[in-house]
């Protein structure tokens, strides 16, 4: 079921409705549970399955982690755990991915083996899902929280219909204590999330699909070589459709919840502000970020291990999470540009700060809390802002802003790209004069995505210090109606053009 649908809509209301009558808190949650297995049922009814045996393993297996302390039978039941998790993602999303590769490998070493392709259907949100359950688990092995008492509630914290396709990633701490009390939103909360609802829609089915989608398919589903000014174009398309779709997928979770009384984590602080690619992840699918740092990086050894060690981390992290994106060498080397980023980034900051007597790497993780990686946001209290900046708003960091979303965009050749043949003739195109090209945008196309693309960054600068709600609370409440009710009729007038979210395929 998509959030820009009329289906969601009926749906919505109706779980809207049920959460407000004058139910027991047990009541209202399992209709909220059952809502979410009616949700996600929306796309394919027997990958429930997989959703309860993930849940029904991950529960008991995070109360033995937490009672054991057998250190032999702890390793178990987490490689159970993982094993189970890791599996199942492993199959669906990549097996497919790891037959071709090694059926290419094999043919290489002079074997002729040709299997049959196998058909495997990708689960809605399996990546995400996964996550989710996986840090549970981690954690319990840890002792880092306590284990959920209710398998209700843990049921709802893994299939809570807002978060469950495709994101945020949740962390018990910050969604499960909120089942234990009734909640309800009161009328701040329900018009904060009908607003955040609203614009994920508008961000989603207006600018995304409706005027920045058929640029970006034009120019990377050219067969032929294209002109510099439109391959450029066509990578702004897509930069602004693949934010406009993903953040607004985040407001329409965030707001959905809300409505309902709870609340999610931030996943996008305005990222084409970013000031350096520490700071873009910051701010770029916040809770994948730190996902990544704190049962990845971290584990890897962080920067504690010396510089080249530091870099290794960096660069692992950075590849699996590409890989994470979908079962791609594109995504790869998405990843891998990325993590090269990083690893300069680091390199001059390290270098700007040595002085005489001082090491040049700092150890300790709250050195890489700060500078290495993603902050750990889903820490904040509920409704805290961004931590303060190290790059004020000043000429000099909207020029670094300008040249880190440039390099942005030339990581997202490859995110978009069906394979490396494609992604390097639209860097040729990008980067090699070639005004003998066939034109595939229209003079108009091309004026509309200039705008949009201009009013994004300009507008990500202004607000990188802040958040929607405190600007949307500022507001005059004319001015705030109005605003509202020009979203909703571009909404209604481009509800033809909505497809579903791009991040649902990882």
């Amino acid at each position: 079921m998509l959030f820009n649908s009329y289906t969601f809509i009926v749906f919505f209301v109706i779980v809207l409705i049920l959460h407000n009558l004058p139910f027991s808190w047990k009541t209202k949650k399992i209709n909220l549970l059952i809502a979410s297995y009616i949700f996600y049922a929306a796309w394919n009814p027997p990958f429930i399955l997989l959703l309860w045996l993930s849940t029904v393993v991950d529960y008991f297996v995070g109360k033995a982690l937490y009672t054991q302390e057998n250190k032999h039978k702890k390793k178990l039941l987490l490689v159970i755990s993982l094993i189970g998790n890791l599996g199942m993602l492993c199959f669906f999303k990549y097996g497919g991915f790891l037959l071709e590769n090694f059926t290419h490998l094999v043919n290489l070493l002079g074997v002729n083996y040709h299997p049959a392709k196998p058909n495997i259907i990708l689960p809605a949100g399996i990546s995400f899902y996964t996550f989710t359950t996986l840090c549970y688990t981690i954690d319990m092995y840890r002792k880092e929280s306590k284990p959920v008492q209710s398998i209700l509630d843990f049921s709802l914290f893994v299939t809570f219909f807002p978060h469950l396709v495709a994101g945020p990633i949740v962390r018990p701490p910050q969604l499960v204590p909120q089942f234990l009390t009734p909640r309800k939103a009161n009328s701040q909360q329900m018009v904060q999330g009908l607003f955040l609802l609203s614009l994920g829609l508008f961000m989603k089915v207006f600018l995304a699909d409706g005027m920045l989608a058929g640029p970006a398919n034009t120019v990377f589903g050219s067969h032929t070589a294209l002109q510099t000014t439109d391959a450029w174009m066509g990578v702004l398309a897509f930069s602004g459709q693949i934010f406009f779709d993903f953040a607004g997928y985040s407001s329409c979770a965030i707001g959905a919840a809300l409505c309902l009384g709870f609340v999610l984590p931030q996943n996008f602080l305005f990222p084409y502000a970013a000031v350096g690619f520490t700071d873009f992840w910051r701010r770029w699918h916040i809770t994948l970020s730190s996902w990544l740092r704190d049962y990845l990086y971290i584990p890897l050894g962080g920067n504690r291990l010396g510089k080249y060690r530091t870099y290794l981390n960096l660069m692992i992290t950075m590849l699996l999470g590409g890989l994470w994106h979908g079962a791609n060498w594109t995504f790869v080397v998405w990843g891998a540009l990325h993590g090269f980023y990083l690893c300069v980034e680091k390199a001059f900051r390290d270098i700007k700060k040595r002085s005489p007597g001082k090491p040049m790497f700092v150890t300790g993780e709250s050195h890489l809390v700060k500078a290495s990686f993603a902050p750990s946001l889903h820490k904040a209290p509920e409704g805290s802002f961004p931590p303060e900046s190290n790059h004020p708003k000043t000429v000099s960091n909207f020029i670094l802003a300008l040249g880190t979303f440039f390099l942005v965009n030339v990581t997202w050749v490859f995110f978009r790209s069906a394979n490396f043949g494609q992604a390097w003739s639209m860097l040729h195109s990008m980067f090699v004069s070639n005004s003998g090209g066939t034109p595939v945008l229209t003079y108009l196309e091309i004026a509309k995505v200039s705008l949009i693309i201009f009013v994004l960054v300009i507008a990500h600068w202004l607000m990188r210090n802040t958040m929607v709600l405190p600007v949307a609370n500022k507001m005059p409440w004319w001015l705030l109606g109005i605003v509202w009710s020009v979203m909703l009729v571009l909404i209604a007038l481009s509800q033809n053009s909505g497809g579903a979210f791009i991040y649902f395929q990882f």
